[in-house]
């Protein structure tokens, strides 16, 4: 059974969407604040947090910033509908995903599922030989990535986006490749999410040494990594 960390400041929702979780198999912690989400998240052994935007105090996403400086543990935010700003800021500073507010509890178990299957190590895989594309490693059954023989600290998503393209070094991957890949999901109309994330890991990864970046904008279809 899954543990799982909801913070919500409203009392009635949480009481509803934990009555849902604990239907579907999962263990729920509740809290209604910043301060004892990321005191809960970084204390307690829980399989993801389910973290609202708008709290009053520490803001959620305050609370998604003080959790990545010690941990990856996977979080997925919940946001107000049509608010692209606090998306996208969630998704850079290290969200997994998003769901947009209300949001109807099944799909929020879809999207947790979808997460934890992603960043569960697959123990039932009997190649455990790394992905080495250039100056970049992966270990998949570990979950580590080395960029010029340094450790490179990623996000779960980010790390099974980076999989995607290096497992297809030099050919371009759909956006929508990429997302159900990636995130476990569809890709969505005006999903910005797969760009967001790329951005990230571009700048964790930095240039080449001819200065061009080692992930490649493919107009109109997507993206793809590229070698020294």
């Amino acid at each position: 059974m899954s543990k799982l960390l909801l913070v919500d400041d409203d009392i009635e929702l949480t009481n509803m969407l934990t009555e849902y979780l604990e239907r579907e198999g999962f263990h729920v912690t509740a809290v209604h604040n910043g301060d004892a989400a990321v005191r809960e998240a970084l204390n307690g052994d829980y399989a993801l947090v389910v973290l609202d935007v708008m709290m009053p105090g520490m803001s959620g996403i305050e609370a998604l910033s003080r959790i990545r400086t010690h941990s990856k543990l996977p979080v997925l935010m919940l946001t107000a509908r049509g608010d692209d700003i606090d998306r996208i800021i969630g998704l850079e500073l290290g969200a997994d995903d998003y769901v947009p507010k209300p949001c109807m509890p099944r799909e929020l178990v879809a999207r947790i599922r979808a997460i934890l299957r992603r960043t569960s190590n697959d123990t039932t895989t009997t190649n455990h030989e790394p992905l080495q594309t250039g100056a970049l490693t992966l270990y998949p059954e570990k979950r580590q990535t080395l960029w010029h023989g340094q450790p490179l600290e990623l996000t779960s998503t980010e790390f099974n986006l980076l999989e995607v393209l290096a497992r297809q070094a030099g050919q371009p991957v759909s956006k929508a490749d990429l997302s159900t890949h990636g995130l476990g999901r569809p890709l969505t109309r005006y999903d910005r999410s797969i760009d967001v994330h790329m951005s990230s890991i571009r700048h964790k990864l930095g240039n080449l040494t001819d200065g061009r970046s080692c992930i490649q904008t493919v107009r109109g279809i997507g993206y793809q990594l590229i070698g020294e």
